[in-house]
């Protein structure tokens, strides 16, 4: 099996990646207070660049670009990657969907995203999301999340935007899409 390796930070993976997945012109021109909650959501998660981990990646003519079929789904379950192997040149890989990050912790899958009661946030309560985005813990109380998701910065939104961001992702069609469990690495 192939495994691509890029030296990104998660600064410079969002800035790039900025350039498939930047917002619409439409979405940035949206007024906050003239929006619904839900639409203020979508301009949210657009704008903060959740597609480029959370929506997986395919080759397009021009190189890699979203497959919107698949938005926010997390890392797809019929991908199998292996750890690839790091170096002080090399500290951070990623698959070729840009799902999954191997780094000193381990290996990590984005998450599913959709509404999907067994795979995704079905199951999820907005307490349990904001919860999940202010500590770093999985469902709010469970194991930590893990690089290169910045929940550290998403902690600093409001409750009303997080709150925006849960009921947007609550209104998405539901994607079956079973994440693997994260890989540790050893201490």
């Amino acid at each position: 099996m192939r495994t691509y390796r890029l030296a990104f930070t998660v600064i410079g993976c969002a800035a790039a990646a900025a350039f498939f997945f930047a917002p619409t012109p439409e979405a940035r021109a949206q007024a906050p207070g003239a929006v619904s909650q839900v639409q203020r959501g979508e301009y949210i998660v657009t704008a903060g660049f959740c597609h480029d981990c959370h929506t997986p990646a395919k080759m397009g003519p021009n190189g890699p670009e979203p497959d919107m079929t698949r938005a926010l789904s997390g890392h797809p379950e019929s991908l199998k990657v292996s750890m690839p192997k790091l170096s002080a040149d090399w500290p951070v890989g990623a698959s070729p969907t840009f799902t999954a990050w191997a780094g000193a912790w381990g290996v990590s899958y984005t998450a599913n995203l959709t509404p999907d009661r067994n795979t995704g946030l079905g199951l999820w309560t907005e307490e349990m999301f904001i919860k999940a985005m202010r500590e770093g813990k999985h469902m709010g109380a469970g194991r930590p999340i893990l690089p290169p998701m910045p929940w550290m910065w998403v902690a600093k939104y409001s409750d009303e935007d997080l709150k925006a961001i849960f009921a947007y992702l609550k209104s998405l069609k539901p994607v079956v899409n079973r994440v693997p469990d994260p890989i540790l690495a050893p201490k």
